[in-house]
């Protein structure tokens, strides 16, 4: 894998950024195994809302732009979906082994959910290191095409989806890991 990695730099330098990003795809799609083979990567990059969304109790707003210059794992959920709230603790567990100026797990609560209720679901499971923002119209989440819950979308430094994934994944697995520390490794 290393040698596939260092060869897939090498065509980055030789080819320029366009090759670079099909090279980086190209790879991204191997490393695609167990939860992580429903990830959809995408070919080319897509562009992401700038519509804002509610930061945690109602403390003003922002949107994705704000976390531009490092890979971003948004998560779309809600207190009511079991999906989601099963995957809480592992996207929490992704974030503090990650988390920091190349990587950072978003979360944003969609549709009705009060603070009051994702406050006291973040304490119940003991979830301290992700943010409770959310997205009370879904207009964040009607943008980025999401139509169910749980929907997680890889967003890179130019804050543009590079890939998503349907439906709710060991976030915490191996699998997950070697694809988010392949992504800040290329940050670096």
């Amino acid at each position: 894998m290393r040698l596939f990695r260092s060869l897939t730099l090498y065509m980055a330098l030789l080819l320029g950024a366009n090759a670079a990003l099909a090279a980086d795809t190209a790879a991204l799609k191997e490393m695609r195994t167990g939860d992580m083979k429903r990830l959809i990567v995408h070919s080319e990059p897509k562009p992401l809302t700038e519509t804002p969304f509610t930061l945690a109790d109602g403390a003003g707003t922002a949107t994705l732009a704000e976390y531009r210059g490092k890979y971003v794992l948004l998560n779309f959920w809600a207190t009511w979906c079991a999906p989601c709230r099963k995957e809480m603790p592992m996207l929490s567990e992704l974030q503090a082994e990650f988390g920091g100026a190349d990587f950072e797990v978003l979360t944003l609560a969609t549709g009705r959910n009060s603070p009051t209720r994702i406050k006291a679901f973040f304490d119940e499971i003991g979830v301290t290191n992700l943010p409770r923002h959310q997205d009370p119209r879904q207009a964040v989440a009607r943008e980025v095409g999401v139509l169910a819950l749980p929907i997680t979308v890889l967003i890179d430094p130019e804050g543009r989806e590079i890939a998503r994934l349907l439906g709710d994944a060991e976030w915490n697995s191996d699998d997950a890991k070697a694809i988010i520390r392949a992504l800040i490794a290329e940050a670096d």
